[in-house]
């Protein structure tokens, strides 16, 4: 009887994803931000996604992605996510919350909590979020360091280890294709290069190395919204949108609000009820109390 758990082994989800890398691609992992978002993007069909740090700072404390979380609010979200899904989980560690101890610390519990893919940048730490300016990084052997780390805690070697460099804002291209390359030689499994600039650029990041290029497609990023196929084209081979249904649930939830405020009702396009009922679970837990109604009487008597 499916209870709204997943029960697809980490492993096997862990699997799935690099047989998904080694293939021709593109993998689309959409954001998702909380426990509806997650069921939501499966129903819609994804195989995989991306736990956005943004997303969730937003979602569960209120607060921007600039530093303000720590280890143990992801950790939690992380266990949320998986425990609830089918689907691999890209999960954002951002700089594994410290020095290198802390890395270690990280990658472990995130695996445990049922993480397919961890994400690690070389932002110094505390850390800014990919769309703010002012954004530091680390020395290239530092975030290397990071990488070896990763590499020697996880447990099971299926787990996905992904280098993202923010250097292109401040250090300029150059840095940051020889960046790219230095972290998969590293060992990387993926690298996540952070605001691209041109299709020229992604070109170039996709031929400096001989691992996956992971993308972002961020609303309010200098690089337009582009298709996953457009990407594919330019060698991308992982791409996440991470805020597209962030965004469109905050508008949503601002219509409806905006609305009652005024004394009006929303009329706005509704999720039906029955149907959002059934996505949480409903359907379930009756099947459940039918089937063990007898027993629980029977315990009263």
């Amino acid at each position: 009887m499916n209870n709204g758990y997943g029960t697809r082994p980490p492993s096997v989800r862990r699997q799935r994803l690099r047989a998904a890398l080694a293939g021709p691609g593109p993998i689309v992992a959409p954001g998702v931000h909380d426990l509806i978002s997650v069921r939501l993007a499966e129903r819609a069909g994804f195989e995989t996604l991306f736990m956005s740090g943004y997303g969730v700072v937003a979602a569960a404390l209120g607060l921007p992605d600039a530093g303000l979380a720590n280890g143990t609010d992801m950790l939690d979200r992380v266990r949320q996510m998986a425990l609830a899904s089918e689907a691999a989980l890209i999960c954002d560690a951002d700089t594994g919350y410290g020095g290198l101890i802390n890395v270690m610390h990280t990658v472990r519990g995130y695996e445990r909590a049922g993480a397919a893919a961890i994400q690690l940048e070389d932002q110094v730490y505390p850390k800014r979020c990919g769309h703010m300016q002012g954004r530091k990084v680390v020395p290239a052997a530092e975030m290397e360091a990071r990488i070896k780390v990763a590499l020697d805690t996880r447990e099971d070697a299926g787990t996905v280890i992904i280098a993202r460099t923010d250097a292109r804002t401040d250090l300029g291209l150059d840095e940051t294709l020889r960046r790219a390359e230095r972290y998969a030689r590293a060992g990387a499994d993926v690298v996540f290069v952070e605001g691209p600039e041109s299709r020229d650029e992604i070109r170039a990041f996709a031929g400096c190395m001989d691992v996956p290029l992971m993308l972002n497609m961020g609303h309010g990023a200098r690089l337009p919204l582009m298709k996953p196929d457009e990407l594919h084209v330019l060698g991308v081979r992982l791409v996440i949108y991470p805020t597209a249904a962030l965004l469109a649930s905050a508008q949503a939830c601002a219509d409806a609000y905006g609305a009652l405020g005024e004394g009006r009702l929303p009329t706005g396009p509704c999720y039906p009820f029955a149907d959002f009922s059934r996505l949480m679970g409903f359907d379930w837990v009756e099947r459940f109390d039918a089937r063990y109604r007898t027993l629980d009487e029977e315990g009263r008597t």
